[in-house]
């Protein structure tokens, strides 16, 4: 728990933006997965760098933890208190700061969610590319180094950050990267950072690469006899180089799941869902080629969505399909698996997923961004059976050495938490002894989000 003399110094500094109630403590325990945590000791809502920078001092002096958090949907309890602490809750840091059109990029603070930033971008014809589908704060997609649907055009986050402002563990402020395209000076800083999970040191201020809104949109959903004629229908059509903006597969089940919760109608077969952006020649020349490899597949009962309504209608839908997978088994919550594998083993990959979980006892839908290779199994568990808990933990495990085994990687884009942690040692082996090292080089009394993404220290 906090020291009173703490407690004293963090309530002159936050006045009432300071919070031990137990609702707000509450609030800040619980992610948007099956992941839990104690509460942390105290929440903090802070307005400026500068306070940010004089709470570091203060974890300093007093040494307990900080914790950052965002929009609170991260899913492998990132922004959960595992040894107490304090949470720094980000919300009131959520300006725009600056948007220069010339260039392409603008300047944010960590709290303002990717919708709100790509409605106040709205006007300059510009917009954030990056779409985890939750509607995410952008310190913590950079924080957890966030991707989603439009990654196979667009890029990660990694790919979208040009520049940080981070308060370090003793209080000290530091820039990494510039506004310029490219830089041969010294180590990618903004890199180590993009990604770290609040380990090294807290976001304060973003600089970010902006897209030119597309002149045309087209969108489309269309069915396949199975699974792997949908996963096969991907392959070739990236291997043919068509610039899709978005592939997203959905198997039956979610496809069943998203017809009940948002009253869409598709058939009950395994789906891919496209978007192609550019000009009208362009995206009507798109449209076609991917219309015929589909074809090649077996696809049928194609839907086209060209109006913005329809569009949005069409993406809410695949935005929904966690909460839809959900509702399909009232009371249950879920274990949500995230492998990324090279897109020559995806169908190898989604295959012998799909099987595994056919053999066990619990409901496993599957979709996700394969475009990349990315894809989750949505496991779904009764609510404190710690039988199905067991399997399902089991069953995830199995899916991330499989992803290993395939030459892939344990997250594409979730990131680890403490809900992965575990796993890092086989993924990279004694490298993940070597980013403990940089975290104690930066935190040596490991007070940045301990209990996260690197060994114990």
């Amino acid at each position: 728990m906090l020291c009173a003399a703490a407690l004293t110094d963090l309530t002159a500094l936050f006045g009432a933006r300071l919070s031990t109630a137990n609702a707000v403590l509450q609030q800040h325990a619980q992610g948007e997965s099956h992941i839990k945590a104690s509460a942390p000791w105290a929440v903090v809502f802070p307005e400026t760098t500068e306070e940010v920078a004089r709470l570091g001092a203060l974890s300093a002096r007093y040494g307990f933890p900080l914790i950052g958090w965002g929009a609170g949907t991260s899913l492998e309890g990132q922004a959960l208190a595992t040894q107490g602490g304090v949470t720094v809750d980000f919300t009131r840091m959520d300006r725009v700061l600056s948007v220069s059109p010339e260039d392409m990029l603008c300047v944010v603070q960590p709290g303002i969610t990717r919708e709100r930033l790509n409605e106040e971008l709205r006007a300059t014809g510009l917009f954030f590319p990056v779409d985890p589908g939750a509607n995410a704060s952008i310190g913590g997609m950079a924080a957890t180094r966030a991707s989603g649907t439009a990654a196979v055009r667009y890029g990660t986050m990694r790919n979208n950050v040009l520049g940080l402002e981070v308060v370090l563990a003793d209080g000290g402020v530091i820039r990494t990267g510039t506004s310029a395209p490219k830089s041969a000076a010294g180590y990618d800083l903004t890199a180590l950072m993009v990604g770290s999970e609040g380990t090294l040191g807290l976001i304060t201020e973003l600089t970010l690469r902006l897209t030119g809104q597309p002149e045309a949109v087209s969108s489309a959903t269309c069915a396949f006899p199975s699974i792997t004629e949908a996963v096969d229908c991907v392959i070739a059509t990236i291997q043919t180089g068509i610039p899709m903006a978005r592939i997203e597969f959905l198997d039956e089940m979610t496809v069943a799941a998203c017809n009940a919760f948002s009253g869409t109608q598709l058939p009950l077969r395994a789906h891919l869902l496209v978007e192609f952006h550019g000009s009208p020649a362009g995206v009507a020349e798109q449209a076609e080629r991917f219309g015929e490899i589909a074809a090649q597949f077996g696809s049928e009962a194609f839907q086209w969505a060209s109006a913005r309504e329809d569009r949005s209608r069409l993406w809410k839908m695949r935005h929904d399909a966690y909460r839809a997978i959900l509702a399909s088994r009232p009371g249950c919550t879920a274990l949500v698996t995230d492998l990324c594998v090279p897109i020559s083993a995806l169908a190898e990959a989604v295959e012998e997923t799909r099987a595994d979980i056919a053999a066990s006892p619990l409901p496993g839908p599957i979709l996700g961004h394969v475009g990349d290779g990315n894809f989750h199994a949505i496991l779904l568990i009764n609510e404190g059976d710690a039988t199905e808990s067991e399997a399902a933990k089991a069953l995830a495990t199995r899916m991330a050495e499989r992803a290993l085994r395939l030459g892939g990687t344990i997250t594409g884009e979730h990131g680890i938490g403490f809900g992965k942690r575990q796993l890092m040692a086989a993924e990279h082996g004694a490298a993940w002894q070597v980013m403990g090292t940089v975290k104690l080089a930066l935190d040596p009394d490991n007070r940045m989000n301990p209990g996260k993404l690197v060994p114990s220290l």
